[in-house]
């Protein structure tokens, strides 16, 4: 569980390193939409005969037309004449014999182009996970978080996949980056024939909440011994400093317009949380290059010790950004289904005001909280190992999010990690052979030499 900054990560694995996989769209391939001029609006005509599919925009992006979907959904996929709620996704069309793949960031409609679409030329599908900005239901469904759950994402993308192969024939591959490769792994468990391939990046597999021994492995390894004593350090001291540094946060927080009632409760609180993810944040965005930088943690004033934390890796937990609106749903589904990592911090122990502070509840309104169950996960674990099939999942070595990964089945799937990558790793990051033998088994999946 982190703070809302990871919002910023979640799709840098997937697009960090386009142009050594891909580039701009071949012009054989403008040339080949010129010659389908007419398809675009036969495609548009074909969209808007799916039943609860309607076409809110399109728009031109590189020569090909982008369209703005959104998707008729039940809110409860069991209760299929039930209540309702309308999905947001995008297609870029390129042609309808070509690969697709559908990308999801696991939260707000992804934007942008995914490294893989660029790979193969594909065709790509943009999904919005449900609870997320737009796609949240209306009225008191909105609010009933039960139905905000693995099974019920995988159940909307399996109807939208369904739906949008009526018009791309192609072969079809799921990806996504973080949270978005989870729920692509999510989607291809629970119906394995959507998709021809998967293709993951640092997607987190906490399968048993109860064992966080990889993490903690992570933390007594990553890195020089040097850096992770600094490190720790500089967080000890955050705390052995509290009663100096608090009023700078306090400021900080009614300069800002934070506040803290619905969540965390107090300024105090919201501090302590925000230095016991200090670490773990260094390593997901940053890199060991970055380590000279560590201040001296008993040598450095009161200044130097909170403004290096600032800049690296202290991120604070407000009202403002955890609610519906914000990533409040993603800290539901971490303290329903997801898990997190509720590190010892044994190097703390004596200077923490609220040792069981570290969990997905504490930053969630009260409406929103809930009792973990671990069921699913596990299920999707045991699934992946076992029956899993053309699934690739790429990971990066020195990313906390990495620590406990998906291990693939021996049935055509693949696990990479690329040496120092952060949560930003990419195929494009990875050693040779290794990338080439990547790139290779993604395009024989997609069907394009």
């Amino acid at each position: 569980m982190r703070n809302n900054g990871i919002s910023a990560l979640l799709c840098a694995g997937v697009l960090a390193g386009s142009a050594v996989l891909g580039g701009a769209v071949p012009a054989a391939a403008a040339q080949a939409a010129a010659r389908d001029g007419a398809a675009a609006p036969d495609i548009r005509e074909r969209l808007e005969r799916i039943p609860g599919l309607t076409v809110v925009s399109v728009a031109d992006k590189e020569g090909f037309p982008l369209y703005t979907l959104t998707y008729r959904q039940p809110v409860d996929h069991r209760k299929p004449h039930g209540a309702t709620f309308t999905q947001r996704a995008t297609l870029w069309h390129k042609a309808t014999d070509k690969p697709t793949v559908l990308y999801t960031g696991g939260y707000t409609l992804p934007g942008g182009t995914t490294a893989l679409t660029r790979l193969i030329d594909a065709n790509q599908v943009g999904v919005e996970h449900r609870y997320f900005a737009e796609s949240r239901p209306a009225g008191a469904a909105g609010d009933d978080w039960s139905k905000m759950t693995v099974e019920q994402e995988a159940a909307d993308e399996h109807r939208l996949t369904r739906a949008l192969r009526t018009v791309e024939k192609g072969k079809w591959l799921g990806t996504g980056a973080s949270k978005g490769g989870m729920t692509a792994t999510y989607h291809e468990r629970f119906y394995p024939d959507d998709l021809d391939a998967v293709v993951a990046f640092v997607a987190p597999n906490d399968a048993n909440n109860r064992d966080d021994s990889g993490y903690e492995r992570f933390f007594r390894t990553v890195g020089t011994k040097e850096c992770r004593d600094a490190l720790n350090a500089v967080q000890r001291e955050m705390l052995v400093r509290r009663d100096a540094l608090l009023p700078r946060f306090e400021a900080d927080a009614k300069a800002e317009g934070s506040t803290f009632d619905a969540t965390l409760g107090t300024t105090d609180r919201a501090y302590e949380f925000a230095v016991l993810d200090q670490v773990w944040n260094f390593w997901q965005s940053g890199v060991e290059s970055d380590c000279p930088t560590v201040p001296d943690a008993r040598q450095a004033s009161d200044d130097e010790l909170y403004s290096w934390s600032k800049e690296h890796g202290f991120s604070v937990y407000r009202d403002q950004d955890l609610g519906t609106n914000g990533t409040g749903p993603y800290y539901r589904q971490a303290a329903t289904q997801l898990g997190w990592a509720d590190l010892r911090f044994a190097h703390l122990k004596d200077v923490r005001h609220y040792p069981d502070i570290y969990r997905p509840n504490s930053v969630l309104p009260a409406a929103m909280r809930g009792t973990y169950n671990n069921r699913t996960i596990a299920d999707v674990d045991r699934w992946v190992r076992r029956d899993g099939r053309r699934m690739m999942f790429v990971y990066g070595e020195n990313d906390p999010w990495s620590a406990e990964k998906f291990s693939p089945s021996r049935h055509d799937s693949y696990r990479y990690v690329v040496p120092g990558a952060n949560h930003g790793a990419s195929i494009a990051k990875l050693p040779e052979p290794e990338q080439t033998e990547a790139v290779a088994t993604i395009k024989r999946w997609a069907g394009v030499k």
